[in-house]
């Protein structure tokens, strides 16, 4: 399993990138040159796709449509926030049995490490305290998180869940596959593509915000399809813009991405840092808190984050009497 960080920046803005590499300098003029029209039409298709997965707000019932109104009331706090979200797929044949616990201690990480306040972090969760993340539920959540956005503004998008690939139909992606995450609800609502986590969260950050996602999902090597992607297996920097020319940038904020593995890849359950050898949880996650708790009073360098991370999943490996509790996140099969 390899870590993949994903990088966009505005061109006046070039810190903390990975030690040794060579980041990206182009301008956003110099990066993207297409025919507007092409544009148009391009978004408009995508808009058209997007919308046919999203349920009717008719067939909501009360229930659901008195949630979607509190989320879109979330307070759009200043500075810091974050938007937390775990899916279990309780009573499905595809549960894991980790991601709450992710989610909690993703929660502690950001109050006690960086300090976010705890009314700025928003939980999306099948937890009875919390709404559950369904399509829709991420959807508005993934809106408030980027609402008037401010220069100095810190933003954190994590995800802890299953994540799949399907077929591109839009010359987007340079391997004919984009990236999803799935809700809660994903067999019936559809799935969130990497197309709109971008068109939501990625292109409206302003200069001077910065926002980091962290994903814990199969798949998820460009899951907000930035136009960089640095690999640590290769160690350089990787051309991820998509062939039809389209712009995945950013209004001149900084978008970071750290996701479990690549867009061909299996993320990972395990209890093999579990004390007890039962407490499952996302490899990825573990190894990304372990990595910045450890280092409290040095600076972390996201080269320096990933190689810790990839260090301490090949040492679990080597514990052979504990490889038993390493279960991928399995693809899933999903039949209409």
């Amino acid at each position: 399993m390899s870590s993949t960080i994903e990088l966009v920046c505005c061109s006046e803005c070039q810190e903390s990138v990975p030690d040794n590499s060579d980041t990206p300098t182009q301008s956003n003029q110099e990066r993207v040159k297409f025919n507007s029209g092409a544009k148009g039409l391009h978004h408009s298709l995508r808009k058209m796709f997007h919308k046919s997965a999203v349920p009717d707000p008719n067939s909501l019932s009360n229930y659901e449509k008195s949630v979607l109104e509190s989320i879109r009331n979330w307070e759009t706090t200043k500075g810091k926030r974050a938007l937390l979200c775990a899916v279990t797929y309780n009573k499905q044949k595809y549960k894991l049995k980790g991601t709450n616990y992710d989610l909690i201690s993703m929660r502690e990480l950001l109050i006690s490490k960086f300090r976010f306040p705890g009314s700025s972090i928003r939980i999306l969760a099948e937890m009875d305290t919390y709404p559950h993340p369904t399509k829709r539920n991420i959807q508005e959540a993934l809106k408030w998180l980027v609402k008037d956005n401010q220069p100095g503004d810190s933003l954190v998008f994590y995800f802890s869940g299953h994540g799949l690939r399907q077929p591109d139909f839009f010359d987007d992606e340079l391997d004919g596959f984009d990236e999803t995450i799935c809700p809660l609800d994903f067999r019936t609502a559809g799935m969130i593509v990497d197309n709109e986590i971008n068109d939501t969260i990625v292109r409206p950050l302003k200069k001077g915000v910065k926002l980091h996602a962290i994903i814990d999902a199969c798949h998820s090597g460009t899951i907000l399809d930035l136009p960089h992607v640095y690999s640590t297996r290769k160690n350089v920097w990787l051309d991820n813009r998509p062939p039809s020319g389209v712009y995945k940038g950013t209004r001149g904020g900084h978008a970071i991405s750290i996701s479990a593995c690549e867009d061909d890849q299996l993320a990972a359950d395990t209890s093999a840092f579990s004390e007890s050898g039962r407490q499952m949880e996302g490899a990825m996650t573990y190894t990304f808190r372990k990595a910045l708790m450890e280092n409290r009073n040095t600076r972390v360098t996201y080269a320096s984050l990933l190689a810790s991370m990839h260090n301490d999943i090949l040492a679990s490996k080597k514990k052979c009497c504990r490889l038993r509790g390493l279960f991928h996140r399995e693809r899933l099969q999903v039949r209409s």
